[in-house]
């Protein structure tokens, strides 16, 4: 109900009869007539406009944007178009704040003024009378602008989190982790962006972001020269941007490509997981708004995101080269020519995401060409990284008995004891070859463990299988064993094989094992070949019997006498000349 309509409404007055409660509403409210002078004010208007009186004209006391509105709906054209020119004559340019926009309609359909006032935004609302009076309605709108900017400035905060989190977490590398910190903080918060990483040997990298540009530099300094900056580095809390003068930043702290004096500095920790990652710097150019306390908060809540994600950049990259050294002790050597005799080598992990797993093959070089050089081929009860872990046991401790390895059966007896003591639970089968040449001939001392007994290809054709018996290790207190030796011809190869060879099931109809008779057949064919190539042809014959199904690790290792005439020392290993 309208201020004309309200004491109608309520007495029964006739129509355009100002009631006198609106006078007590905390809203300003003015009614003029026609002509533009003011017929009655509350004591909110009054105190908005000091100068309005009743009579006094609106031009002379309300702002420029409001007396307009005024003349457009009470006036007619003629009308209006005199007013204006008279408003104009007296001055009426629009003072303070004469800046209007219309808005939504009021319940009266017409349509909301928004204008400013001596620093307020106000929304004004009119309502018409019968006699042509236009009472205004004006609400103070800023607190409710602030608001929505402040609600409209968190939402984009909020989605610049969002997205600085995703970029941020997109790589585990942490150089490219530092850059992307530098330009996102660069590029959101500030002209210039500095991320300092914890310092190693005193010298501090430092990756800068200016224009969009990257740059990484080694440092020198010391951060007490700074305000905040080495407290930062400890993790403790920021200190206030205003306590920082930029005029006694040093010279390394402001970026060579920063084309302009700074203005303000803000200096947040990068919190990490348990220790500081390092440090952001922010830089406004002189000129610029500075630092509010909003913003150094949301400086904080960047840097904790940048901070994480640095944390676990280097969390992974030290894992990461932590794994790669522990791995490289556990991967199967490249194996050569030693003392004359051909050795090859080939492993294939059950999944083939892995690099490690239970089989396992060394070959130990004799100290010259007149000792026996050890090969050793095995694989340890389990798939993976658990049982890669035992592997490396076992060849730690095989590498340790070497003094002993003419014994194979007092090398077997201390290898299964060291076993039964550890807290594995997991047992093994292995085969051991003593290797030593002769001549044109290569002597070959066996004994297997609960092992696949060798097979021995000989010059025909034919394939042998060395009568080699033993126990397995790591299960039972005592191990047996039986030794084979064996004369290789040149040309003839000794293969050792662990059972994911022969038990590998694929073919045809998926489910078929390889088998030793297949292996066999394999084997027969590749008289007159190099062990690297028998050691090739075996793991190609397995794999497209397996396909991409499920298989077990699978390890070879050949044993040749090489076709060769005379010996040359090389490196020193003893090395033959092939004869065409």
């Amino acid at each position: 109900m309208t201020v004309f309509e309200e004491e109608s409404g309520r007495t029964g007055a006739s129509p355009g009869t100002v009631s006198t409660s609106w006078l007590r509403s905390p809203h300003p409210a003015v009614v003029a007539d026609r002509g533009g002078d003011v017929v009655e004010f509350n004591a909110a208007a009054a105190d908005l406009f000091p100068r309005m009186d009743v009579g006094s004209c609106l031009d002379e006391v309300v702002p420029g944007w409001l007396a307009d509105a005024h003349r457009r709906l009470a006036l007619p054209a003629p009308a209006r178009d005199a007013a204006a020119g008279r408003a104009a004559r007296a001055g009426n340019t629009g003072r303070a704040g004469n800046t209007a926009h219309a808005g939504n309609a009021d319940r009266t359909g017409s349509p909301a003024l928004r204008g400013s006032h001596e620093g307020r935004l106000l929304r004004a609302h009119a309502t018409h009378s019968p006699q042509g009076d236009v009472a205004w309605w004006l609400v103070d709108d800023s607190d409710l602008i602030a608001a929505e900017e402040a609600l409209r400035t968190e939402r984009e905060r909020t989605t610049l989190l969002a997205e600085a989190s995703t970029q941020l977490l997109a790589s585990l590398n942490p150089d490219r982790c530092l850059e992307k910190a530098a330009l996102l903080a660069q590029t959101h918060l500030a002209d210039a962006a500095m991320v300092i990483a914890p310092p190693v040997r005193n010298r501090y990298c430092v990756v800068t972001a200016v224009g969009g540009k990257v740059t990484r530099r080694q440092v020198a300094m010391d951060p007490t020269a700074v305000p905040g900056l080495a407290e930062a580095l400890q993790g403790f809390p920021p200190v206030p941007a205003r306590w920082i003068d930029p005029a006694e930043l040093p010279a390394w702290a402001v970026p060579e490509d920063f084309d302009a004096t700074p203005g303000s500095v803000a200096i947040t920790p990068l919190p990490g997981h348990g220790v500081p990652a390092g440090v952001l710097v922010l830089l406004r150019r002189g000129g610029h708004m500075a630092f509010d306390a909003s913003e150094e908060l949301f400086a904080r809540l960047f840097a904790a995101r940048a901070g994480a994600a640095l944390s676990a950049a280097r969390m992974y990259a030290e894992q990461a080269r932590v794994t790669r050294a522990l791995i490289a002790e556990l991967l199967p050597p490249q194996l050569h020519h030693v003392h004359g005799v051909d050795f090859a080598g080939g492993y294939r992990t059950s999944q083939d995401t892995e690099r490690i797993g239970g089989d396992f093959y060394d070959v130990h070089a004799g100290a010259d060409a007149g000792q026996e050089s050890l090969a050793v081929l095995g694989d340890v009860c389990g798939k993976g990284l658990d049982a890669a872990v035992l592997t490396g046991r076992i060849r730690s401790t095989l590498q340790a008995l070497l003094p002993l390895a003419g014994d194979h059966q007092k090398v077997l007896k201390l290898l299964n004891g060291a076993l039964l003591t550890s807290r594995h639970t997991r047992f093994a089968t292995l085969v051991l070859a003593s290797v030593q040449r002769s001549g044109s001939r290569v002597r070959v001392r066996l004994t297997s463990a609960g092992h696949p007994e060798p097979l021995i290809l000989r010059t025909t054709g034919e394939v042998e299988t060395a009568d080699t018996r033993g126990t397995l290790v790591g299960a039972l207190p005592e191990v047996t064993s039986r030794s084979a030796t064996v004369h290789l011809a040149p040309g003839e190869t000794c293969l050792l094989y662990t059972d994911g060879i022969t038990e590998a099931r694929g073919g045809p109809l998926g489910s078929s094992m390889f088998g030793e008779q297949r292996l066999r057949s394999a084997l027969a064919e590749c008289v007159g070949l190099p062990a690297e190539a028998v050691v090739e042809r075996m793991q190609m014959l397995a794999g497209d019997w397996v396909g991409s199904g499920p298989h077990d690790d699978m390890a070879v290792v050949a044993i040749t006498a090489p076709h060769t005439t005379h010996l040359t020392a090389v490196n020193g290993h003893t090395r033959g000349r092939y004869t065409a």
